[in-house]
């Protein structure tokens, strides 16, 4: 099971961090990822991190969020910086058997957690 926690209410170029974490499983030998979805929008990937630490961003978050993995806590974090409110979405975060980084196929999910920010 995968909980993501850390979202909320944020003014434009503020900072967020938000965190995953798995109970249940470890996921240090996967990928995983950090998806987001806002009102109306198809759900987008935002970063995904292989199990040996190297990433894949979206354009539009590059230079302002950085995804990052604690193996030993088995733990995936995406720190948000600068940022903007079309960033406003619920995020999602995922992992996929496959060790990795993709912006598709993942297989487990956890419940969403809210960022909005405001203008």
């Amino acid at each position: 099971q995968l909980q993501a926690y850390g979202g909320g209410l944020v003014q434009a170029g503020g900072s967020l961090r938000l965190s995953c974490a798995a109970s249940g499983r470890t996921f240090s030998s996967n990928a995983a990822g950090w998806f987001r979805q806002a009102p109306g929008k198809q759900r987008e990937l935002v970063a995904s991190i292989s199990s040996g630490g190297s990433t894949i961003y979206a354009e539009s978050v590059k230079g302002r969020f950085t995804i990052s993995r604690d193996n030993a806590k088995n733990t995936v974090d995406l720190q948000m910086n600068s940022l903007k409110p079309e960033d406003t979405a619920v995020y999602y975060c995922a992992t996929r058997k496959y060790a990795y980084a993709s912006r598709s196929q993942y297989d487990y999910w956890g419940q969403g957690t809210l960022v909005t920010v405001s203008s």
